[in-house]
């Protein structure tokens, strides 16, 4: 049974700033290059196949390291995209919460009724998942390189919720929700893991998420 692996990229300067990146590029931070390397590491247990990514350069930072150490080349899989923050993107979570206060509580508290404008809904993201995990067959273990927002949804899909439990869910830089497949069944194995960034874990509570 096929193990796959949905990772989120490493750190980013950005997340270090607390700005919302969304579908706009940032670079991997110093502890964010490491993660990268502490991932493909942890990926040596494993028998991976396939390493596919988000086509966002950090995640394709956050990728290269396991393929290189395979081989491989990175597949792009646009339907692993970050969920897009539309005219938020670039913009610092303080000054948000300041000056669109109504629609910042409403994504901190329910994330299901927002859309935002110029960008996308969760509801929608859902969909982008969904639409990627009907069609995927692993045939082998496979790396997933993608972004909070994406694990999210695949953590709610998974455990039956609704979208309303979209915060719910422990998503670190450089760790992985695990999953076996099957038939098309996705199991879900474990929510985060984490183990193989000692020393390195980010801090997700200032970051723009």
């Amino acid at each position: 049974m096929p193990n796959v692996f949905l990772a989120r990229h490493g750190e980013t300067t950005w997340n270090v700033a607390g700005r919302y990146q969304g579908r706009l590029e940032s670079e991997l931070s110093t502890k964010g290059l490491a993660q990268a390397q502490a991932l493909a590491q942890a990926m040596n247990a494993y028998r991976i196949g396939r390493v596919i990514s988000s086509p966002l350069r950090r995640c394709l930072q956050t990728a290269a390291p396991t393929a290189h150490a395979l081989e491989q080349t990175v597949q792009e899989e646009p339907l692993l995209l970050e969920i897009a923050h539309g005219l938020w993107e670039g913009r610092y979570r303080d000054e948000l919460a300041q000056n669109d206060p109504e629609r910042y509580r409403q994504w901190r508290n329910e994330p299901h009724v927002v859309s935002f404008e110029g960008g996308e809904s969760v509801v929608e993201v859902l969909r982008r998942w969904e639409s990627f995990a009907h069609s995927f067959m692993p045939g082998s273990d496979t790396l997933l390189v993608t972004h909070d927002a994406v694990i999210r949804v695949a953590l709610v899909e998974r455990r039956n919720r609704s979208l309303s439990h979209f915060w719910e869910g422990r998503v670190l830089n450089g760790a992985y929700a695990w999953f076996t497949v099957e038939d098309g069944k996705w199991e879900l194995r474990d929510e985060c893991v984490s183990g193989h960034l000692a020393g390195i874990v980010a801090d997700p509570s200032g970051q723009a998420l």
